[in-house]
């Protein structure tokens, strides 16, 4: 009775605590930058910034989500990695390499610059100032999310005695991305680099299976939790990395080059 009564407060235990994970309110947070280290390192351009333009950067995989059991209508990676991209452009060297123009949203850009003009001449008739030039970009950066591969590698262990034991299993899936810098004037591809991020998604369980009462009853209790690294983030870190990499190799075939000498940081073995 009493190993009974031990077992029923460690379900009830480890059914408290996995309730809180799952039900408790998260605040809202602001994604980090992966690459904070090698952006802040990164030194500035020997010149002018460059100014570029993004106009998309769109799934190129055509995966949908993993799943075993069922098939799933909702993508493996996120539909608008163009926002990260843009992101990295305006932050890579502490924001003293591009000046990124707005392409992905031209269409609405248009519009109101229109409206703006229509107004104008309206009330104030010949007389109306019109609007600064818009700025153009001499290099388009293109590209996309080219490959998904899931469960590239997977795998886990587990133990027991007495009928109580862990078990942990985890999986891996690769992201891939392709990125290219394209000079407007002559529409050479300047520079083109390919980077891939490892997706991890571990899970850790608790069995127990005990027999009572000269073997006549069974107890059996599981508890567990999955952790998957998220996909979006995945992407982003990767297109982080495509940006210093895209820099870096630009550098090399004298594309652009550092204002001072570029010092890469210590990899952690």
């Amino acid at each position: 009775m009493k190993k009974i009564f031990v077992l029923f407060l460690l379900v009830l235990l480890t059914g408290c605590a996995t309730t809180k994970v799952l039900t408790e309110p998260q605040k809202p947070t602001i994604t980090k930058n992966l690459m904070q280290k090698e952006f802040d390192i990164l030194p500035p351009p020997n010149g002018k910034k460059v100014a570029v333009a993004v106009y998309s950067f769109a799934d190129k995989t055509g995966q949908r989500r993993p799943s075993a059991t069922m098939a799933q209508l909702s993508t493996a990676v996120t539909q608008g990695a163009e926002a990260f991209l843009i992101k990295a452009l305006q932050d890579v060297g502490r924001g003293e390499w591009f000046d990124v123009v707005e392409r992905v949203g031209i269409d609405n850009l248009t519009k109101e610059r229109m409206i703006i003009r229509q107004m104008r001449e309206a009330y104030e008739g010949d007389k109306a100032k019109p609007l600064s030039p818009m700025m153009f970009a001499g290099m388009i950066i293109e590209g996309g999310i080219v490959g998904y591969d899931s469960s590239t590698k997977s795998g886990g262990s587990a133990a027991r005695m007495l009928g109580i034991g862990p078990q942990t299993q985890y999986s891996e899936d690769i992201v891939t991305i392709s990125l290219r810098a394209v000079s407007v004037n002559t529409g050479k591809v300047l520079v083109s680099v390919t980077t891939q991020k490892i997706i991890y998604s571990a899970s850790d369980s608790l069995a127990v299976l005990k027999f009572v009462k000269n073997g006549t009853q069974a107890f059996e209790f599981e508890s567990g939790l999955t952790v998957n690294e998220p996909g979006t983030l995945a992407v982003k870190a990767a297109i982080e990395a495509a940006v210093v990499e895209l820099i870096k190799e630009g550098q090399q075939k004298g594309v652009w080059d550092f204002a001072v000498t570029y010092v890469a940081p210590e990899k952690k073995e």
